[in-house]
């Protein structure tokens, strides 16, 4: 029976269609960050078409912001690259912890899983691991596909409206990212059994780059916090590790 119950666990975990279905939760989220992306972007002066294009090939929310905000202030494009370049270095560290769950992939699928992984499709990964439920290459593509199309239209739909919205800022439109962050990060903690070590890693981050901020300019200090509040985080679960089997 525990056989069987396994068998279908595995089953579920690499169907397309639930993967679809895991990401609905996140749709919301996904289409109010992607329509302030192209409000914002549209705001900047960019065309429908660029707003279309970035949102395509570049597909981070965070870097489009940035980059949103550094073509109104007239920044030169290499400023641009660099920025959003270190700006997404984050997502070594996202690959990297997911990538254990698809050793025995083909270099092929791991690129298919890892170019369109986001924050918000990671931490829907890790909230079905939490959950005990296993990682499946159908499923993975299943969510990252709904997130991408998702993302599309809502950035495109954000440029078409804005040039009814002239000032986003009024309407909270540019805090739309840090709140689904959040929201995720609740989810995850609220499935979690590591309660404790989340707590922990989330207050070290915040203290890391509020402390970095007066030191490291630009957007080091935001990847220096994800290192080391990492780091902490598994000090700590092996601390508590040894101290629990002595």
């Amino acid at each position: 029976m525990e056989l069987e119950k396994q068998h279908r666990l595995g089953q579920q975990g690499d169907s397309f269609w639930q993967g679809v279905k895991d990401c609905v939760p996140t749709l919301l989220g996904y289409l109010s960050i992607g329509f302030a992306a192209g409000v914002v972007g549209n705001t900047s002066g960019m065309s429908l078409t660029e707003i279309a294009l970035m949102s395509a090939l570049l597909y981070a929310g965070s870097g489009q912001f940035i980059a949103a905000g550094m073509i109104a202030a007239s920044s030169p494009i290499s400023a641009i690259i660099f920025t959003i370049f270190f700006i997404n270095l984050r997502h070594l560290l996202l690959s990297a912890a997911i990538a254990p769950h698809f050793q025995g992939k083909s270099v092929i699928q791991n690129v298919l899983i890892g170019s369109q992984l986001t924050d918000e499709t990671f931490g829907v990964a890790m909230n079905q691991v939490a959950s005990g439920k296993p990682l499946g290459y159908r499923w993975m593509l299943g969510l990252n596909i709904t997130a991408y199309l998702n993302w599309f239209l809502a950035t495109v739909a954000g440029g078409l409206l804005g040039k009814w919205i002239p000032h986003p800022e009024k309407y909270g439109l540019d805090f739309a990212l840090p709140a689904m962050f959040i929201g995720l990060l609740v989810l995850q903690m609220n499935h979690s059994k590591k309660f404790v070590t989340q707590v922990i890693v989330a207050l070290s981050s915040v203290l890391i780059v509020i402390g970095a901020s007066y030191l490291i300019p630009g957007s080091m200090g935001i990847i220096m916090a994800a290192v080391l509040s990492a780091t902490i985080g598994v000090v700590y679960e092996q601390w508590k590790s040894d101290g629990t089997s002595s």
